[in-house]
């Protein structure tokens, strides 16, 4: 019995990602005996696509959660960047400079939240909500509402696969988990992302740059979010300004079932990978077994409620939170 609670403490405290991984595993094991097209190569190439976005969208948002802040205007400067990359490309603009132009709007909208939120002295959640109507503003302004078609432009990006099952857009989503958990492991700004999220007047008072910090965290944020976008393009074909809606929140989700506290100083990429596995499982589940659209919103609210309840029984078991 004392081994027993002893590896339930660890599991809660230090390896929530290790529960996370055997829910999903049970759920694809579930999903794969009442309908085996679950587990064939195109449906599981087309989960990996699915999580595609949303996993670099949560890895830049583990960024910010765990440093203290948050980004909720994700969803319209998204649909910003997706519907000015096809417009230029439309224009004449040749390919690489729209795309990388869509990232740089989805860096300068990050980093501008961040710079609002440093000079009002407002936390980082209000102001992304106010710069929420901004952007998704300015999206309806340049687009009247219409869709831009990029014309097939991206086919051969995300019709490669490698052995036939993995997306070359998924890799590139899984080459961004892997740089952000080096930096927040090895690197100086990975240190100072936790000095702040843990305790921000602390970490100034022993010389962390919290300012400089806050913005750097926010634009790369961005510059995920950047990348994200362009891939949404590859994925959809064409872009509305409603085209980014629900990621802020998803993402945020899989942050906290990755087992970050939406207090800050704690979290992991490696959490934050199988928090969006586990909600890119469940979707692709329900779909493979024609269930209802609309359960798909109760089961990740569900899930995020499951994570906090969670986190709090971690607090309990002598996790630190």
């Amino acid at each position: 019995m004392a081994r027993v609670g002893t590896w339930t403490r660890s599991l809660f405290r230090d390896n929530q990602w290790a529960l996370i991984l055997l829910v999903t595993a049970i759920i694809a094991i579930g999903t794969g005996m009442m309908n085996d097209r679950f587990w064939s190569p195109d449906n599981l190439s087309n989960l990996f696509q699915q999580i595609t976005v949303l996993g670099l969208v949560a890895v830049g948002a583990t960024i910010l959660i765990v440093s203290g802040n948050f980004d909720i205007s994700v969803d319209a400067y998204v649909g910003l960047a997706v519907c000015i990359m096809p417009m230029l490309i439309n224009a004449g603009v040749p390919i690489p400079f729209a795309v990388i132009a869509g990232i740089l709007v989805c860096v300068l909208a990050s980093t501008f939240n961040g710079v609002a939120s440093i000079l009002f002295k407002a936390p980082s959640f209000i102001v992304s909500v106010a710069t929420l109507g901004v952007f998704g503003g300015i999206a309806l302004l340049l687009t009247g509402g219409v869709i831009q078609n990029a014309f097939g432009e991206f086919n051969t990006l995300t019709g490669a696969t490698i052995g036939g099952v993995l997306p070359v857009i998924f890799v590139i989503t899984l080459i961004g988990f892997a740089l952000v958990h080096v930096m927040l492991t090895w690197t100086k700004v990975g240190r100072r992302v936790f000095a702040i999220g843990n305790n921000e007047e602390v970490a100034f008072r022993v010389g962390v740059p919290v300012v400089r910090s806050k913005i750097i965290f926010f634009a790369i944020n961005g510059l995920l979010v950047g990348v994200a976008a362009w891939l949404l393009l590859a994925r959809i074909g064409g872009g509305l300004p409603s085209s980014g809606t629900g990621l802020a929140i998803q993402a945020i989700g899989a942050v906290v079932i990755g087992g970050a506290p939406i207090t800050g100083g704690r979290g992991s990429v490696i959490g934050t990978f199988f928090g969006v596995l586990l909600l890119g499982t469940i979707a692709n589940s329900l779909n493979i077994l024609n269930v209802s659209p609309y359960i798909q919103a109760i089961a990740q609210g569900s899930l995020i409620l499951l994570a906090i309840a969670i986190s709090a029984l971690r607090v309990r078991l002598g996790g630190r939170q």
